[in-house]
C-alpha cells in the first residue's frame, strides 16, 4: 500500500510537469489575476481528473454510447483551444497587484476559471488516455488489486493538486519581474500553444 501511495504521488508530480494548455494558462491566469485564482483553475483540473481516474479504475460502461464519441470530443476540444489561442493574440495584458489579490473574487468569476480547468483538462483525449493506459498497465503489469488502484490514483491527485498550486504561488511571486510588455509574450506563447495543441488533435483526430 505504501508503494502504491508513493508510485502514485510520483505519478501525480511528473503528470504536471508537461507545458500544456493547463501549464500555460494556470502561470498566465495566476499572474494577471493573482494565485487564488489559478487555484481555481487547478480545483477544475482536479475534478476533471478524478472523474477519468475513476472511469480507468471502474471501467467505462456507464458513459453514453454514442458513435465516434472521441471524436465530437475531439472536434470540441479543437474549437475551444482555437477560440482561446486567438483570444490570446488580442488580450490587453493586466498584472493583478497585491492589493488586488486580496479583493474577494464574484462567484460567477471563479465558477469561470473553475469550468476553464476542466474544460483545458476534459477537451484534450491524450488526458483520459493517459490514466487508462496507466490503470491498465497497473492491473496488468503491476498487479495492482482494487485497494492499491484507488490509493494511487487518489494520491496521484493528490500530487496533481500539490504541484500545480505550488505553481500558481510560484508564478505570482514573478509577478514583480513581469512588465506589461513581457505579460504581452506571456499571452502570445500561451495563444500559440493553445493553438499547437488544437492543431495536433486535429491531425491524431481527424487527419492521420
Amino acid at each position: 500500500m505504501l508503494i502504491a501511495a508513493l508510485y502514485g504521488l510520483i505519478t501525480g508530480v511528473l503528470l504536471c510537469l508537461t507545458f500544456g494548455t493547463v501549464f500555460f494558462s494556470l502561470i498566465q491566469t495566476s499572474v494577471e489575476r493573482g494565485y487564488r485564482s489559478g487555484i481555481q483553475i487547478v480545483l477544475g483540473v482536479v475534478a476533471s481528473d478524478a472523474f477519468f481516474c475513476f472511469t480507468a479504475i471502474f471501467g467505462t460502461s456507464f458513459l453514453p454510447q454514442i458513435e465516434h464519441f472521441d471524436k465530437w470530443v475531439g472536434a470540441i476540444g479543437i474549437i475551444f483551444l482555437v477560440v482561446l489561442g486567438v483570444k490570446n493574440f488580442f488580450r490587453v495584458p493586466t498584472i493583478a497587484s497585491e492589493d488586488q489579490e486580496d479583493e474577494p473574487r464574484s462567484k460567477r468569476s471563479m465558477v469561470k476559471l473553475f469550468l476553464k480547468g476542466v474544460a483545458l483538462n476534459a477537451l484534450n483525449p491524450v488526458n483520459f488516455m493517459s490514466w487508462a493506459a496507466i490503470a491498465t498497465y497497473l492491473r496488468t503489469k503491476g498487479r495492482y488489486d482494487l485497494a492499491e488502484m484507488i490509493i494511487f490514483f487518489s494520491m496521484s491527485l493528490i500530487g496533481v493538486f500539490g504541484t500545480q498550486t505550488a505553481l500558481a504561488v510560484y508564478a505570482q511571486r514573478l509577478r514583480q519581474f513581469i512588465t506589461v510588455k513581457r505579460m504581452k509574450y506571456v499571452n502570445v506563447i500561451t495563444g500559440v500553444v493553445f493553438l499547437g495543441v488544437a492543431a495536433k488533435l486535429l491531425w491524431e483526430q481527424f487527419l492521420k
